[in-house]
């Protein structure tokens, strides 16, 4: 079995929308992967209410509780690897998660490491995307679905969605608008990682 693991900071709409999916389109049967654990860097997190009421294992681990960023990611991995399986390295699914990762994790599940962020990349990578792409003038916006590298927001490019600036909108409207597209192309863009 192919075990996915998501990694979230909040609400985990991301991650409540491939679980979803992979409930609704049964991924177990058509791909043999399965969600297996949602982990989380804060303890109080909808997210992870979503996933102990659809029976996935949670873990939480605090990033504050850790003396450096390289020893969080040590003691993430050794999480994330106890749902390594012969032959099915985990994927892992960066819904939401708002910790930007070291060189050497990323380089340990390098290929099979994805994130999504609110913007068309390359355009706007980093924070407040959506009042940028007002600032400037953009008549589109939208958000993609990547490989994760070490250079941040820069990894291969999945999937993508483009969502129409309308007259009148503010980052919270564009922001809510480009979130529904995030729940339709990150399930699409995990189910295809899962086909190769």
């Amino acid at each position: 079995m192919k075990n996915i693991v998501i990694l979230i900071s909040g609400g985990g709409s991301n991650m409540a929308a491939i679980v979803n999916t992979a409930q609704r389109e049964h991924w177990s049967d058509k791909y043999g992967a399965r969600v297996a654990a949602v982990i989380s860097n804060k303890a109080d997190t909808k997210g992870l209410v979503f996933a102990r009421e659809h029976g996935i294992a949670t873990e939480v681990l605090d990033h504050k509780a850790f003396a450096s960023r390289e020893d969080f990611d040590a003691a993430l991995a050794e999480v994330i690897d106890r749902f390594d399986t012969p032959g099915h390295p985990v994927l892992v699914v960066l819904a939401g998660f708002m910790r930007i990762l070291t060189p050497g994790f990323v380089a340990h599940y390098a290929g099979r490491l994805t994130n999504i962020h609110p913007s068309l990349l390359p355009a706007f990578t980093g924070l407040h995307t959506h009042q940028r792409a007002l600032d400037a003038g953009c008549k589109f916006a939208g958000a993609t679905v990547h490989l994760v590298t070490a250079e941040l927001d820069h990894g291969p490019i999945l999937d993508q969605a483009v969502v129409p600036v309308l007259p009148g909108d503010t980052a919270d409207t564009l922001a809510a608008r480009i979130l529904t597209q995030e729940h339709l192309i990150y399930p699409r863009a995990v189910a295809q990682l899962l086909q190769k």
